[in-house]
């Protein structure tokens, strides 16, 4: 299945203008249900009392027949990703997820462990994808589900360190061509040629995006 996209795709016949949603919609959520017509990346809903992320989606509506969506969902729990289609402005479980403030301590063979700072707990979570550029000291989220920690969020944006990357060409500008670089936590960043090893860049924790050097 091609990568979804969280856009309009129209099929038979000409299509019509497209209908832009401002990024500021305000999600509704209405008796524990949310319709798919507010899908955004991130949302958690509850599917065969299982919760899942919302991970892609994408709006569809055919030349004839009724419209739906298209979606790629994560399941929380077992970490597996489910394709689901469902149909235009169909009611869905929201999942009940709270949320607290934790902090990732350390990381253990496999194990990378966080603090509740309220409680001061210790919670332990398998690497998962958020943890590509997590780093000792941050401050995350906790997400809880039926009282037990099954995710985090990482802030979106990271200050970090790079310590691998091939060097600087001299009259390399601003503008121009991209190279690798691998940054503190392991995870490996595009970013401009005249970025060198030992600086610190901000990167877009969502996209995996380099967003700007940072001045040390």
């Amino acid at each position: 299945m091609q990568s979804l996209r969280s856009t309009q795709v129209f099929r038979g016949g000409a299509a019509p203008r497209p209908q832009i949603r401002s990024r500021n919609v305000r999600l509704v959520v209405v008796n524990g249900t949310v319709s798919t017509n507010d899908f955004k990346n991130g949302l958690t809903v509850e599917i065969d009392s299982a919760p899942y992320k919302v991970i892609e989606f994408l709006h569809v509506k055919p030349g004839k027949g009724a419209a739906f969506v298209r979606s790629k969902l994560k399941n929380f729990l077992t970490g597996g990703v489910v394709e689901k289609t469902f149909r235009a402005g169909e009611q869905v479980n929201t999942a009940d997820v709270q949320k607290r403030e934790g902090q990732f301590t350390y990381l253990e063979g496999e194990e990378y462990v966080f603090m509740d700072t309220e409680s001061y707990e210790e919670t332990r979570l398998k690497k998962d994808d958020w943890a590509q550029f997590l780093k000792e000291g941050t401050t995350v989220e906790l997400l809880f589900y039926n009282g037990k920690v099954i995710s985090v969020d990482v802030p979106q944006f990271m200050d970090l360190k790079i310590v691998a990357t091939s060097p600087n060409v001299k009259g390399n500008t601003v503008s121009g061509g991209s190279k690798p670089a691998t940054v503190e936590t392991g995870a490996v960043v595009s970013v401009p040629l005249f970025i060198n090893e030992g600086e610190t860049i901000k990167v877009d924790t969502r996209t995996g995006q380099y967003l700007s050097r940072v001045n040390n």
